[in-house]
């Protein structure tokens, strides 16, 4: 899962081969089975997902440590995940696309003399080799910090320059603050904790880091001290690719779609994250076989260099002819399904929590709630998160298409009241290891898996059977 929204829709990443995949033979099929849902939940398997896990965790040990873009680990995951479908019958595509990839080298930031931790922002210019050296200059920390040129009015030529997070990409506010004369960017985040996030490849950006709310708070208090940052950062070309199969029976204008990102970041070899998304949606796939007997199309995805900006979701949905979007009747998300300190969320599709973003497309509303139903049938009471496009979600809903999905958390901080709702520790992350390298099978909460499985497999069964509530686009 990525760190932020920022940089959705603007990667710079070409398609080398078709996004979609070739579509696979029609075959006569029996009549949908109303049992079908029932059936594929008895099938899907916790179990087998966790060597799916292992699996993929053998891949980042064989390979450096990690399954990120660009490496011979991402590479054996694809061959992984694509030969497990070709084995039980389907018929599977791997389309390449061209991404940019960002690495840091190195990072560091001084107040006064002081290290403060900080993150840098992904795509961030690099700064001379022996870094900037500037005067803080502090904007206005309200929720549209830095989003507008008048924001940096009175801003000194060549300082570095405070901004809070909130409502505009981290991107925009590094052009404007370039645009205004600073040097260099910080971001303050809104929580405490870790502080990823991108910038998103925009052109007309300068150095830019982030760092949590409370440094933030400490750094608004100090206008005018002397700040330097360090940044040695590069931008890459590479290749990657995504994992596209469909079943060959169901309607073909009326396709459900469930995806989930198979790469990691370098950090580590990414089980929770998104391991434990892809091994579901693969066991899922295994269990409802290539020829099910549905009334709807179901396509599966895996999703390639999600963790530099949601690339491959993005461009599959760019690339799709208008009539073959709208035949994309909705899309359901696994990103992070086993967390260890586990949450239930499903994306809030009719914006009830009044929180963030916003309502999905029409139809959301609906895969929200049999998602939540489907939660409900293994005994948990699901709660929704928003839709920030932070997964793999959001190009769909950008192009209008309802979408909906599980999450049981990343790096932000389980309530009380969550604790006492579903178990676990509160005031603590839902997940510790995000983006580390101890995000391991052992890190993977099997009970929180096996239970998304299940709701995965009924929801992606009902709707295989009927549409119902979901509106047709025109």
């Amino acid at each position: 899962m990525r760190g932020g929204r920022a940089g959705l829709a603007i990667i710079a990443a070409v398609f080398l081969a078709g996004c979609g995949t070739s579509t696979p033979p029609a075959v006569r099929a029996a009549p949908p089975d109303p049992t079908l849902p029932a059936r594929l939940v008895a099938t899907a398997s916790g179990e087998r997902a966790v060597a799916h896990l292992e699996r993929l965790q053998a891949i980042a040990a064989e390979n450096g440590g990690n399954r990120a873009l660009g490496t011979p680990g991402y590479d054996a995951s694809v061959e992984y995940v694509a030969g497990a479908l070709r084995e039980a019958g389907f018929t599977v595509d791997t389309p390449s696309f061209d991404v940019r990839s960002f690495a840091v080298q190195n990072q560091s930031l001084t107040v006064d003399g002081a290290p403060v931790e900080a993150t840098v922002m992904g795509f961030s210019p690099a700064t001379p080799p022996a870094g900037l050296t500037a005067p803080l200059h502090v904007l206005a920390l309200d929720a549209t910090s830095g989003c507008e040129a008048e924001d940096f009015a009175g801003t000194p030529a060549g300082a570095i320059v405070l901004a809070k997070r909130g409502t505009c990409p981290f991107g925009a506010k590094s052009q404007n603050a370039k645009t205004a004369g600073a040097a260099g960017l910080i971001v303050a985040n809104t929580e405490e904790g870790p502080f990823e996030g991108t910038l998103g490849d925009l052109p007309d950006t300068l150095p830019t880091t982030g760092v949590s709310s409370s440094v933030g708070d400490a750094l608004a208090a100090e206008p005018g001290a002397a700040v330097t940052l360090v940044l040695a950062t590069t931008t890459e070309q590479t290749t990657s690719r995504n994992v596209i199969a469909q079943t060959t029976t169901g309607d073909r204008d009326r396709v459900v779609m469930a995806g989930a990102h198979l790469d990691s970041v370098p950090e580590g070899p990414g089980i929770n994250d998104n391991g434990t998304g892809s091994a579901a949606l693969l066991d899922v796939a295994l269990a409802l076989g290539p020829a099910p007997a549905a009334a709807n199309a179901v396509r599966f995805a895996w999703w390639g260099a999600e963790e530099v900006g949601l690339v491959g979701s993005t461009r599959y949905v760019e690339g799709l002819a208008p009539e073959d979007a709208r035949r994309i009747a909705l899309y359901l998300n696994l990103d992070m399904v086993g967390s260890p300190n586990p949450g239930y969320l499903v994306y809030d599709g009719d914006d009830s929590d009044r929180v963030g973003e916003g309502p999905g497309p029409a139809g959301s509303a609906t895969v929200e709630q049999v998602l939540l139903e489907q939660l409900g049938a293994v005994g948990v009471q699901g709660s929704g998160t928003d839709f920030d496009g932070r997964s793999d979600y959001g190009p769909f809903i950008e192009a209008g298409i309802p979408a909906g999905g599980l999450f049981t958390g990343a790096e932000e901080t389980k309530t009380d009241e969550q604790a006492t709702q579903w178990g676990g520790r509160g005031g603590a992350p839902y997940d510790a290891c995000y983006h580390q390298a101890c995000d391991t099978v052992a890190n993977v909460d099997r009970v929180a898996l096996d239970r998304n499985i299940d709701a995965l497999a009924g929801t992606l069964g009902r709707f295989a059977l009927t549409l119902s509530g979901v509106p047709e686009r025109q």
